[in-house]
């Protein structure tokens, strides 16, 4: 029987396993039980304020009968309460978007309202929002999108005849001619097309399919997708391990919390700009095969949130370790359009694979038939519109490409994917331009390519600066930022620094950065947000900020740091 609140058997019902609300009815709530045949019949004529007396709440149920004044509206207890959550999502960190953002949006409001601060803004460099941080958006690029989300403008002359046919081609390809569509689950047929020629391109020649191809919104999406298909219910040893950097993106560390797998966690070797050593690879790897069953290794590259760049020599050394040890390859290279540093270039996990055999004298498409021992292991790399030059973050458009799967394990991840009917239409067309950009001889070629060749050559320069600023200022070393958006800076802090923050219960880095946002208005992310080796302390902060901010940015620092430093000095 269900209990039904409301003022007479025609009042509108709201069904529950418990006390309803139906409305806000003061003087007259009635309880009405629902019979089997769905038929209301009263259940006591007195108001419901009395009733509310007499059942014996449990303490939740007390707790929040407390909010709610005598002949006010009546809410149930809920259903769903910490006691009873997923412990899996509680045990879900996410740095990125963690305590320290939500003081530091509470500081840019009262900054609004007029509160007198130390600083005159909130820079929150905790993320890598490019456009947030006054970054252009590409022009081609968006005119593109403007066309497909209103073909209306075809009509125009505002724009050049390349952007239209890029998005008429993109329209043709949607049901009914109109973005507003469902596409395929893995995506627009003519835009995997693309993102196989585009990967093809880049790695000299190696073939792509576009059926392994999946669009997703941004690639955290389709990471997590592939993710998902290693969960395990037995728990134990049989539990999934998943073999992540460290330090590492987040993401990483929250889904694995979330899918109740185990993180092995690899440290990065910082003395060498952040290099992997196969050593260190064998002993996160022994040391877990105690408590999991270790099934795929994750690596960033460029990364985040080291700013390192991997050697074509470094990959291929995991590959191999990879394949001995029977692990899935997880390839994060969403900033490989992010390489600033002289020497170093972006080499993708699958053309190195296929390097392997090549140095052999083997062709190309011997290897992909014969495939012993490296291009038949299965491998998802992943791609985004977010980085690179785009900065895309808000569209959410991104690939995997995911090769060498078991044809039924394809048709299982093809079947999670289409539970989410399809990423949104608007990111797979983003990606289709930052994969199919204009070529030589297109009207809008010229423009494109200065516009992108600006916007990377500021973030060398940017790279470099905060680099070379860190390491000017007493207390700090970084490495140099080969790649991607961030620094990641070590903190030699004083014993009374770290001995204060054991006072306040915090992480020394957590101490220091929460410190640095009241006092500066900077907003960084703890190094213990992303993972250290015992007793460092580090810290991310993006490079994005426009030149003029960002030399402000480092200025606040540096006077904050010095000042800190001489506070806990022995």
């Amino acid at each position: 029987m269900s209990l039904v609140l409301g003022l007479s058997p025609i009042a509108p019902i709201a069904r529950r396993s418990s006390w309803s609300l139906c409305g806000q009815f003061p003087h007259q709530h009635r309880l009405w039980s629902v019979s089997g045949g769905g038929s209301l019949e009263p259940l006591n004529h007195a108001p419901y304020s009395s009733l509310a007396r007499e059942p014996q709440l449990d303490p939740v149920q007390s707790r929040w009968q407390r909010h709610f004044s005598a002949g006010s509206s009546i809410m149930s207890a809920p259903t769903l309460t910490l006691d009873n959550l997923n412990p899996c999502v509680k045990r879900m960190e996410y740095a990125v978007r963690g305590p320290l953002v939500i003081r530091a949006t509470e500081l840019e409001k009262e900054i609004e309202k007029g509160v007198k601060k130390p600083f005159p803004d909130v820079i929150k460099a905790n993320i890598g929002d490019a456009h947030a941080m006054g970054n252009k958006p590409i022009t081609f690029l968006r005119q593109v999108l403007a066309l497909v989300t209103y073909p209306e403008l075809l009509k125009s002359a505002d724009f050049p005849e390349d952007a239209k046919n890029r998005a008429q081609t993109i329209l043709a390809g949607c049901r009914g001619g109109s973005a507003g569509s469902y596409s395929d689950s893995a995506g627009i047929e003519i835009i995997r097309r693309h993102v196989a020629q585009y990967i093809e391109k880049r790695d000299g020649g190696t073939p792509a399919d576009w059926n392994n191809i999946i669009l997703s919104a941004g690639a955290s999406e389709s990471i997590r997708a592939v993710l998902k298909l290693m969960i395990s219910l037995e728990g134990g040893k049989s539990t999934p391990g998943v073999m992540i950097p460290t330090p590492q993106y987040p993401l990483y560390s929250a889904s694995l919390a979330e899918m109740n797998m185990d993180q092995i966690g690899y440290y990065l070797n910082e003395e060498k700009n952040w290099a992997l050593d196969i050593s260190e690879l064998e002993r996160a790897l022994n040391e877990a095969k105690d408590r999991c069953t270790p099934r795929a290794i994750v690596i960033i590259n460029p990364g985040n949130p080291t700013g390192s760049v991997l050697s074509e020599q470094n990959i291929k050394d995991v590959i191999k370790f990879a394949h001995e040890n029977r692990l899935f390859v997880f390839a994060d290279e969403v900033y490989q359009n992010n390489v600033y540093a002289e020497g170093c270039a972006f080499h993708s996990f699958k053309k190195a694979s296929v390097n392997i055999l090549w140095h052999c004298h083997i062709s190309i498409q011997v290897m992909m038939q014969m495939g012993e021992p490296y291009s038949h292991m299965e491998l998802a790399s992943f791609m985004s519109c977010s980085k690179g030059y785009m900065g895309e973050c808000g569209i959410r458009g991104g690939y995997a490409e995911i090769i060498n799967i078991d044809k039924d394990v394809r048709a299982m991840l093809n079947k999670s994917i289409s539970a989410k009917l399809c990423p949104t239409v608007i990111g797979q067309a983003c990606m289709d331009v930052v994969v199919h950009p204009p070529e030589k001889g297109d009207a809008s070629y010229e423009s494109f390519i200065a516009e992108k060749e600006a916007v990377l050559a500021s973030l060398a320069e940017r790279a470099k600066l905060v680099a070379d600023t860190f390491n000017s200022i007493e207390g700090f070393t970084c490495n140099v930022v080969q790649g991607a958006m961030y620094a990641f800076p070590q903190l030699h802090l004083p014993e009374k620094a770290i001995a204060k923050a054991k006072e306040h219960n915090q992480n020394p880095d957590v101490f220091y950065a929460f410190q640095l946002l009241e006092n500066t208005g900077i907003c960084i992310i703890p190094g213990s947000g992303f993972g250290q080796r015992p007793n460092t302390y580090h810290f991310r902060t993006t490079i994005l900020p426009q030149k003029d901010m960002l030399i402000s940015m480092l200025d606040r620092l540096k006077t904050f740091h010095l000042k800190f430093l001489k506070d806990y000095s022995d």
